[in-house]
């Protein structure tokens, strides 16, 4: 990647990370804040994948209401779980250990 260019990717993630549910704004933008930075290149792409579903398919798949049957989803869609359960146990208003405001 050239310079500054995960700095820009990260910028359209962030942008791609607003969805219509603020829930999904805060996770997403959890995990693109103190997660992805550290991904693999694969795993980057699978986010960029998992921007790509409809909201309400999303929110079914994060909050647990559904199970992500695409295998290649399905591992960072159970990371993304484990950032909503941080983030729901650190309560309102505050963010989870790892996460930046």
């Amino acid at each position: 990647m050239q310079p500054g260019g995960e700095e820009n990717e990260r910028g359209r993630l962030a942008w791609r990370c607003r969805r219509g549910m603020k829930e999904l704004d805060l996770l997403l933008l959890d995990y693109l804040q103190g997660e992805w930075v550290h991904a693999s290149a694969c795993e980057r792409d699978v986010f960029a994948r998992i921007l790509e579903l409809p909201d309400p398919v999303l929110a079914a798949y994060l909050l647990g209401d559904a199970e992500c049957t695409d295998a290649d989803l399905a591992p960072l869609v159970a990371t993304l779980q484990t950032v909503a359960a941080r983030r729901h146990a650190a309560g309102p208003g505050r963010h989870p250990p790892g996460s930046r405001p």
